[in-house]
């Protein structure tokens, strides 16, 4: 399968789960090289308080564990004091783009918490929960997703967690 039937399954299975909840949402399509959230948001004028990363994370020791993040693009992940203990594992890293891509089937800046494997716990910052929509990747590179941030009630594997993000 090349890259880009990759990515359009993808986008399918993203656009399927969000039809599959009710929540209403736009498809932003946007230029790959302006995938990366910081150019994303200057080159469409999006603010960045608005616009959330899922952040693959891994345990170091096999068999390898993986969760997914979602937190504020102008925050700080909490990988050891939260993420770590949520995983129940001794030393955990980002995930590698290799990693990332194996076990989402995306590229860095399309990674979407929407769509991950259903073994994948997604751990969602409480402090996006409060915002009127966010903006999240839509499996490629190609699209971005503008959502109520209540999509996560939605999701079986997804949790919100106090804390776990820092400005």
């Amino acid at each position: 399968m090349t890259e880009s039937s990759t990515s359009s399954n993808i986008e399918h299975s993203v656009i399927a789960l969000l039809d599959s909840t009710g929540v209403p949402y736009e498809i932003i399509e946007i230029d790959p090289t302006f995938a990366d959230t910081a150019k994303f948001c200057e080159k469409y004028d999006f603010p960045l308080e608005n616009s959330a990363n899922t952040i693959i994370v891994a345990s170091k020791k096999k068999p390898k564990t993986f969760t997914a993040s979602v937190i504020r693009a102008n925050h700080r992940i909490d990988v050891n004091h939260v993420v770590k203990p949520m995983m129940n594992v001794g030393k955990v890293s980002f995930a590698r783009a290799e990693e990332t891509a194996e076990l989402t089937g995306m590229m860095i800046g399309g990674v979407t918490a929407l769509a991950l494997p259903d073994e994948v716990p997604i751990y969602v910052d409480h402090g996006l929960m409060n915002l009127e929509y966010i903006i999240l990747g839509g499996g490629s590179r190609s699209i971005k997703i503008k959502i109520s941030p209540k999509i996560f009630h939605s999701i079986p594997n997804a949790q919100v967690v106090e804390g776990l993000a820092g400005e």
